[in-house]
């Protein structure tokens, strides 16, 4: 008797509902998006109402022509939670439009194409975003210099941001800096140390931008835990092989390879652990496979960020594994309950 890969329920009775998951996600994105906005500016918050009603007015539009409820899917919280994903993923001064089109294709192309919520096998918020990063680099990679890194009076203010994000501040190039990744990433014929050097406090934990930004995911991501809305399997498996990989690497090259360290708390590590990889229709549903799936991941994120074109790799590296996450599924089913381990090879001695 075989056993088939049915993923979870999205529509049931009872106090873990649907829309309670996708609440309690959204609610552990918090301490992200507050550490987001101190350090980055009103940006993080135009941001994410600008993907809330762009992915609400595309899911009613696209269930309105496939003739289903629309506002009993628009209450399940998965459009909103998809918006909220891809909005803290955007740099906080990307124009509007680069917004609106990342969201509408991850909902539309990314979901709503193959049925909508638990039909979807790539995970529509790195649809969006993988999409505006092949499509619109130079935006998608111009993030604000942090409050702790840059002087008081280049902070943007909210009138500020609202002219960047709507209209284009004219003078952007001043208040933009590389991020920690990408300064490494392009840092030429510098070694490591003097790549650390040119970016300001970066190892002074108290001022690191990228360092609380980090620290505040990992906080949502323990509560998600807590509650038992995901699994350790996937972000330890993630984490765990992305602090490996770093260790070896950088302990026969300290210095052109970054420290662990370094990896785990820049970029987009520890929400891509907790918030992306651990999506429950897009990845791996067995323990075993969740493994297999999270190694898998931060794998990919490691090859991507020392010898691909992007400096960072959670998007690429979770869209790739959402295209084996069946196939690993398949090969890690738990055992049938009732039936013996299945018998493999022959033995000598034995019938054929």
């Amino acid at each position: 008797m075989g056993l088939l890969r049915i993923s979870s329920p999205h529509t049931q009775r009872g106090g873990r509902r649907t829309s309670w998951v996708m609440q309690m996600v959204i609610l552990a994105t918090v301490p992200g998006i507050i550490a987001q906005t101190w350090l980055f500016g009103w940006g993080v918050l135009i941001n994410l109402a600008i993907a809330g009603l762009t992915a609400l007015a595309c899911e009613a539009a696209i269930l309105s022509i496939r003739r289903r409820a629309v506002a009993f899917f628009l209450k399940d919280y998965s459009a909103l939670l998809t918006a909220v994903l891809l909005a803290i993923a955007l740099p906080p001064s990307v124009p509007w439009w680069v917004t609106v089109t990342a969201v509408g294709v991850g909902i539309i192309f990314g979901k709503q194409l193959y049925g909508g919520l638990g039909n979807n096998p790539f995970n529509p918020a790195m649809v969006g975003y993988a999409m505006a990063l092949v499509s619109f680099p130079v935006p998608m990679t111009q993030w604000l210099g942090a409050g702790s890194l840059v002087a008081a009076n280049e902070i943007l203010s909210f009138s500020q941001s609202i002219d960047a994000i709507f209209s284009g501040l004219p003078a952007i190039d001043s208040y933009t800096m590389a991020t920690p990744l990408d300064g490494f990433k392009h840092k030429d014929t510098l070694d490591s140390q003097a790549a650390f050097a040119s970016i300001p406090a970066l190892q002074a934990a108290s001022i690191n931008s990228w360092l609380w930004v980090n620290l505040a995911y990992l906080a949502g991501g323990i509560g998600l835990l807590w509650l038992r809305i995901i699994t350790w399997h996937t972000p330890v498996a993630l984490l765990a092989t992305l602090f490996a990989l770093a260790g070896v690497f950088h302990l026969f090259d300290m210095n052109h390879a970054a420290t662990p360290w370094f990896h785990l708390t820049t970029g987009a590590a520890m929400f891509g652990a907790f918030f992306i990889a651990t999506d429950p229709v897009s990845s791996c549903t067995s323990n075993k496979g969740k493994l297999i799936y999270g190694a898998g991941i931060g794998l990919l994120i490691y090859i991507i960020r020392t010898w691909g074109g992007y400096p960072d790799g959670v998007a690429f590296g979770v869209l790739l594994m959402n295209f084996s996450a069946p196939l690993i599924d398949y090969y890690t089913q738990p055992r049938t309950y009732g039936h013996k381990k299945a018998k493999t090879g022959l033995k000598i001695g034995e019938d054929n």
